[in-house]
């Protein structure tokens, strides 16, 4: 006797449902996890003096205070650090992407010597660490003129974005099919044109993905901000204004925190902004 085809695939969803489950609820404790940290930033931010330094801390509280916050924007130079990192991380955002967009499309599109050794070397500046080029960077730095100013920190960054960004480019733009090129071509469409009317639209989901990392890497950048800014604060970002609440014998940990949670915003905002095309652009990348 035939069974009812609903009747027939029962047994078979009975099977998957516990692996289902067991998935979700997996993912829902990576996600507990690794929200945790930012839940207790915020909390902290939130908490009383007395609370913060308690030694039996509490995962809440039922007297929240905004005094943290207070001492946070009654810091005169906070405007001013806030300021220098959204121009720095701005401009290293714009200049990466447009770089990028260009060697992207010329190492794709284009056959010349050396093409294959290019893109290894891109790979090979991945894998130096950060830490080993501050000192080199710094006496470059140096002689350039660029200490105390923002360029030393512009400079570095667009560097360090670049190789990441190109590797993730070369995939958007070659999954452009070259016949549509020769289309465009044939219309009378300029290079300039298709690249810029043409090519950069289908790529731009790519770009979006991009300068999200650069713009998180360029905004909590701590190490190049104490190295390079030395004697003039007024060039110095938004991490340094942490060093103004923490001091090694009485920290300020309710201003680090709500500081930090300042300093988190513009990072959550972007990304929220950015989301969609972030998603299609992680997508897209994998078409290489």
């Amino acid at each position: 006797m035939n069974l009812p085809p609903r009747l027939v695939r029962l047994p078979r969803a009975r099977v998957r449902r516990p692996w289902r489950l067991a998935a979700e609820a997996s993912a829902l404790l990576i996600a507990v996890v690794v929200a945790f940290p930012l839940y207790w930033m915020v909390l902290s931010a939130f908490k009383p003096a007395g609370e913060i330094e308690s030694t039996e801390p509490r995962p809440w509280t039922l007297t929240p205070t905004l005094d943290s916050f207070r001492r946070v924007f009654g810091q005169q130079e906070f405007g001013r650090y806030f300021l220098n990192s959204l121009l720095v991380a701005g401009t290293v955002v714009v200049a990466s992407a447009l770089i990028a967009f260009l060697a992207a499309t010329a190492v794709t599109r284009f056959r010349f010597r050396f093409r294959t050794t290019l893109l290894i070397m891109f790979l090979v500046a991945q894998m130096v660490p950060v830490e080993a080029l501050t000192i080199p960077l710094f006496f470059l730095m140096r002689d350039a003129g660029q200490l105390n100013t923002l360029g030393s920190l512009i400079l570095p960054h667009i560097a360090f974005s670049l190789p990441f960004a190109i590797w993730m480019l070369r995939g958007f733009v070659k999954a452009v099919p070259e016949a549509l090129e020769e289309a465009a071509y044939m219309d009378g469409a300029s290079r300039s044109r298709f690249l810029w009317q043409i090519l950069f639209p289908l790529v731009f989901p790519g770009l979006v993905a991009t300068s999200v990392f650069s713009f998180i890497s360029t905004w909590n950048d701590f190490l190049f901000a104490k190295s390079f800014i030395i004697s003039d604060t007024s060039q110095s970002t938004l991490p340094m204004a942490l060093l103004v609440f923490y001091k090694p014998d009485d920290p300020d940990w309710g201003g680090v925190m709500a500081a930090s949670t300042v300093m988190t915003i513009p990072v959550l905002v972007f990304f929220v902004l950015a989301q969609r095309r972030l998603v299609s652009g992680l997508g897209g990348a994998v078409k290489d």
